[in-house]
């Protein structure tokens, strides 16, 4: 994947591309940042750059076969190491690429190794490692990509290069899932919504739960913005909970709904203090969050937002479904 295809992160693939132009990219990258946020694509993109066989201007073309190699892992000179479902990743798993990067390239500019999840590496594997990051071979980069880079060995964080990815927006995240997955605009935008700026995190919770959930939560808000007595607010509750029967699934129903309230609380409160645009989570939503806005000013919405969180904390303790969305529709 070319750094034109990477979602986001101008500044750190701005900064790639220009040190690979130059000449300058340093032998040990240390790529962090949240899960999910494409932090091993970018690593793929450096070493697509590194090798690629038609560049266009700083970046790679994507489609010659040294590209293609790369993105299906095949290439002999990109060499991945990734940690086992369960565990660390062990010596055994590193030896075999520390003593390839000793050599030559064997077709490509520039060997490349990859190192995921580098926070579970052992403490053994991590030191033959470190060895090859305080002499680097010549024509070989290796990046480390974690999302725990204060795990990594102290010595092991100093010999490398650190570039931080950070959260993408949630329009960036719902874009993403329309345009690339095939998602509904609707559902993904409330996948989106509670994804943390995470495109990783959103293909994992990519559900039509979310959307129902959103839609539900958005009522209920509407509905208790305009009730004047404690009976009104209880057919928020009704709404809340309109789900599954069985009581495992009425409270898994009802956190994920709730989830989707906390968000739309969220964004209440950054529009009472003027926030607009693409920095509300449900920027999608903006009509009703002006509408509810009236209602709900920063106090409110903060006060129910802990209300949400304590709700949450309830379901997690096995407190009845129904006796958590009562009471959280008075506390709103």
């Amino acid at each position: 994947m070319p750094f034109a295809a990477v979602l986001g992160h101008s500044r750190p693939l701005g900064l790639l591309a220009g040190s690979i132009a130059r000449g300058t990219l340093p032998p040990s990258l240390l790529f962090t940042g949240p899960e999910g946020v494409g932090k091993r694509l970018a690593a793929q993109a450096v070493a697509q750059a590194l090798n690629c066989l038609l560049p266009q201007g700083r970046d790679a073309c994507g489609s010659c076969a040294a590209c293609r190699r790369i993105a299906g892992g095949s290439h002999p000179d990109v060499l991945a190491i990734e940690p086992p479902e369960v565990g660390a990743t062990k010596i055994e798993v590193v030896r075999p690429a520390i003593a390839a990067a000793a050599y030559r390239p064997f077709e490509g500019r520039c060997r490349v190794v990859i190192v995921n999840e580098a926070d579970r590496l052992t403490e053994d594997a991590a030191n033959a490692l470190l060895k090859s990051l305080e002499e680097p071979p010549a024509g070989t980069v290796f990046i480390l990509v974690t999302a725990r880079p204060e795990v990594l060995l102290p010595t092991i964080r100093s010999r490398c290069s650190r570039l931080r990815f950070g959260r993408l927006s949630a329009s960036d995240v719902a874009r993403f899932l329309i345009e690339r997955k095939g998602m509904e605009a609707e559902e993904a935008h409330a996948v989106a919504a509670v994804a943390d700026g995470s495109p990783g995190r959103a293909l994992e919770a990519g559900t039509r739960a979310y959307r129902d959930g959103r839609a539900a939560a958005l009522s209920a808000l509407h509905t208790v913005s305009v009730a004047s007595s404690p009976r009104a607010r209880l057919q928020a509750a009704a709404g809340l909970m309109a789900g599954k029967p069985s009581s495992a699934g009425e409270r898994d129903e009802l956190a994920t709904r709730i989830t989707m309230l906390s968000s739309l609380l969220r964004d209440l409160a950054l529009v009472a203090h003027g926030v607009r645009g693409e920095a509300l989570a449900n920027a999608d939503l903006a009509d009703d969050l002006r509408t509810l806005g009236s209602s709900f000013d920063d106090r409110r919405s903060s006060r129910a937002f802990a209300a949400a969180d304590r709700a949450l904390a309830a379901l997690r303790r096995n407190a009845s479904p129904k006796i958590v969305a009562a009471w959280l529709a008075v506390q709103l």
